[in-house]
C-alpha cells in the first residue's frame, strides 16, 4: 500500500508523527510500497526572510503554563523517538514554500524520506533557516541529489503552484491540522499518533486489500 503523509516541515507534531509512522512502517515492511510526503503550509503568508520563532510564539501563546508543559511534553515525546527538540535556540520560522518543492523533487530521485527527515532535524535541533536556499542546496546534495540541478529548479518557478494546488487540496479535504495519514486513500488517521495504533490501521488496510484481491 502507499501511504500519504500530510506534513509541514516546521510542525513539531509532524515530526513526532514522521517517527511514529516510520517505526510502525519498520514492523510492516512487505505492507507498505511507499510513503508520500504531501504538502501543508501552517504559515502560507510568512515572508521570505522569515520570522523570529521565539517572538511568533511569545505572541501567539503566550508565556503561560500550558504553553510550557505542551513544550516538555513534546520534548520528552520526542526524545523517545530520538528527536532533540532545541526551543531556546534562535531560529527564523521560513515560509515552507521551497521546502516542500524540495521534498517534492527528492521523492522523485527516490529519497524523498532522507530529505525529509534532514529538513525536520536541521529545523528543529540545529535552528537553521528552511528559507536559505543554499541550504536546501546542501540537504540536496547530502541525500544525493544533483545539487546543481536542485540550484536551477529553485532559480525558477518550477512546482510552485503544485505546492499551492496540493495544500489547498488537503484543505478541501478538510485538513486543519497536521500531520494527517491516508493509509492507500483510506483516512485520514489525523495528529502524531503512537506507532502501535498505526501499524494496527497498516493491518486493517492490508486486510482490505488482500480480500479484494482474493474476489479477483
Amino acid at each position: 500500500m502507499r501511504i500519504d503523509t500530510i506534513i509541514d516541515v516546521v510542525c513539531p507534531w509532524c515530526y513526532i508523527g514522521k517517527k511514529q509512522l516510520d517505526l510502525a512502517v519498520a514492523q510492516r515492511p512487505d505492507d507498505v510500497r511507499e510513503v508520500i510526503y504531501r504538502p501543508y503550509q501552517l504559515g502560507p503568508d510568512t515572508p521570505a526572510e522569515g520570522i523570529d520563532r521565539k517572538l511568533y510564539y511569545k505572541q501567539k501563546f503566550g508565556d503561560t503554563p500550558q504553553f510550557k508543559a505542551a513544550r516538555e511534553h513534546m520534548s520528552t515525546v520526542g526524545e523517545e523517538l530520538g528527536i532533540v527538540f532545541d526551543w531556546d535556540r534562535d531560529a527564523l520560522i521560513p515560509n515552507t514554500l521551497d521546502a516542500h518543492r524540495l521534498i517534492s523533487w527528492a521523492q522523485g530521485a527516490g529519497c524523498g524520506d532522507a530529505v525529509t527527515e534532514d529538513l525536520m532535524l536541521r529545523y528543529f535541533t540545529h535552528g537553521e533557516f528552511l528559507g536559505d536556499w543554499d541550504l536546501l542546496v546542501d540537504v540536496a546534495r547530502t541525500a544525493g541529489m544533483d545539487a546543481d540541478l536542485v540550484q536551477e529548479l529553485l532559480d525558477s518557478d518550477r512546482d510552485v503552484e503544485n505546492v499551492k494546488t496540493a495544500v489547498n487540496k488537503a484543505r478541501g479535504l478538510g485538513v486543519t491540522g497536521v500531520p494527517c495519514f491516508y493509509f492507500n486513500g483510506q483516512g485520514p488517521v489525523a495528529g502524531a499518533q503512537e506507532a502501535k495504533l498505526l501499524v494496527q490501521v497498516i493491518d486493517q488496510v492490508s486486510g482490505i486489500l488482500k480480500a479484494e484481491a482474493a474476489t479477483k
